[in-house]
Parts: C-alpha cells; sequence; structure tokens
C-alpha cells in the first residue's frame, strides 16, 4: 500500500499522477532504500525536512539507482499536495533544492499557462544547483534547470508533458507579453519603471542641495548640530540557525492547515 496513490487523487493528463514517471524509474523508486525508510507515509507537511535535507538534483545515476530528488518527485506526485502548499514550497527563498522540487512538480502536473506564470520569474534566481546523473556530479543553475524545464522534453532523465508554446498561448490570450529585464537594462530603466540615469543624476544633486542647506544652517545655528545617535539597546539579532527553524515551522503550519493528512496505509 506504499507505493498507492491517495485515495481520492485526480488524475493528470488522463492518468495515474505516477504514471508521469516511466515504469523502470518508477520501480528503481519502489525497490530503493530511500524509498524505503524515508519516504514511507510522508505528507505534505512531513517533507519539507527531506527536501531541506537534499544535496543534489536528478534522475538516476550509477547502476540505474534514482537519485534522492527523483524519490522526493515520486512521492510528491502520489500524495498530490494542494496548490496553495506548492507556492509556499516555491516562496522558500532560503531552499534552493525544496524550490527546485516544487517547480519540477509544477512543470509536470499544471497546466501550461499556470506553467509560465509560476517558473518564469525564478529565471531571476541564479543560485548553484548541484546536478548528478550517469556522469556524476555536475554544477548547473536554478535559471537553467528552470529554463530547461519550459524548453526541453526531458528534464532529470524524464520525460516532460507536453507544453504548449508560450507564443500560442500569447495569441490565444491566456497569458500576457513576456516582460525582457534585459532590454529594461539596456534603455536604462530599474524594476520600477524608472530611468536609472536620471534617478541618481536627480539624486545626486538633491543629496549635494541638501548637505550645502545643512552646513549653512548648522553654521548659523551651532544647537541645531545632531549628537551621534546611541545604540539601541535590547537589540537582539537572530542566528541563521534560528531564522531557519521559524521559517520551516511556519511552512509547516501552513501546509497543515491547508491540508490533511490523506495518505492510504
Amino acid at each position: 500500500m506504499a507505493n498507492t496513490t491517495i485515495s481520492g487523487a485526480k488524475a493528470i493528463h488522463g492518468q495515474n499522477p505516477q504514471y508521469l514517471v516511466e515504469t523502470v524509474i518508477r520501480n528503481r523508486i519502489y525497490e530503493s532504500n530511500y524509498w524505503k525508510e524515508h519516504c514511507f507515509a510522508l505528507t505534505a507537511e512531513s517533507i519539507i525536512d527531506k527536501s531541506i535535507e537534499l544535496k543534489c538534483i536528478g534522475g538516476v545515476y550509477g547502476n540505474q539507482r534514482p537519485t534522492e530528488f527523483m524519490c522526493l518527485l515520486l512521492k510528491l506526485l502520489q500524495i498530490q499536495p494542494e496548490k496553495e502548499i506548492l507556492v509556499e514550497y516555491l516562496q522558500a527563498d532560503e531552499f534552493k533544492y525544496l524550490r527546485a522540487l516544487a517547480a519540477m512538480y509544477i512543470r509536470m502536473t499544471f497546466r501550461s499557462a499556470e506553467v509560465y506564470d509560476i517558473l518564469e520569474p525564478l529565471l531571476k534566481d541564479y543560485r548553484k544547483l548541484r546536478l548528478r546523473n550517469m556522469a556524476g556530479y555536475s554544477l548547473t543553475f536554478m535559471d537553467e534547470f528552470v529554463d530547461s524545464l519550459l524548453t526541453e522534453e526531458r528534464a532529470c532523465d524524464i520525460i516532460l508533458p507536453r507544453l504548449t508554446k508560450r507564443q500560442v498561448l500569447e495569441e490565444n490570450g491566456d497569458i500576457g507579453p513576456r516582460k525582457s529585464r534585459l532590454l529594461d537594462a539596456l534603455e536604462g530603466r530599474s524594476d520600477d519603471g524608472s530611468y536609472r540615469g536620471r534617478s541618481r543624476s536627480r539624486s545626486g544633486s538633491l543629496s549635494r542641495n541638501r548637505s550645502v542647506e545643512r552646513e549653512t544652517s548648522t553654521e548659523q545655528n551651532p544647537s541645531l548640530r545632531r549628537s551621534p545617535s546611541p545604540i539601541v539597546s535590547g537589540y537582539i539579532s537572530r542566528s541563521p540557525s534560528r531564522s531557519r527553524s521559524s521559517s520551516i515551522a511556519s511552512y509547516r503550519s501552513r501546509s497543515r492547515s491547508i491540508s490533511p493528512d490523506r495518505m492510504v496505509s
């Protein structure tokens, strides 16, 4: 029963969600020790801890052995979490492998228009990812991985479902035109739509005018001179471990409140 899809799961692309992974790789996953020891009875909440422990992405390696990334992907296909939970996975900026796992699942299960809307913002993520395949370990980046999900037919040694071209979706009015950050950079525009050159020159002139006004005012009235601001007592900076634990707790609470455990015993 551990290899059975949850009761009430919706068909994805007209078939069982687990069948999106090829039969050979799926059987290898069922026989792997990681699947039997760590993926048993995982839920949308507990799978977060396993995703954070990932050290690489990939499909199979060595003698057709599945990676931990592929095992967790099959587990997501088996438990079929809610869409809101997957969005929370993508918003976990500090956990890049959790984001990569969610991006892979969204590419395989969502509609084409939703895939472009959700995954294209991840092209701004340039963090490094470790990729494991038959040749060993190699280095890739988050934006390259997402771009392969949007343009390639295969990713992590599995065949991806057919994705409608973006041009067709734009002609049908399903999605809007893609905004080019490169074009904005060449035109000197920042993210907020303002020209950088004008803003810099304007801010520079304003700062010079303000500094001159301050100097003249302090010379005329010495009482206006500011004393150094005291250090605020009681300020405690959060350590990385504390921020990590608090963020994990927030994702757990959100996933717990969105979707109950629907695993089949």
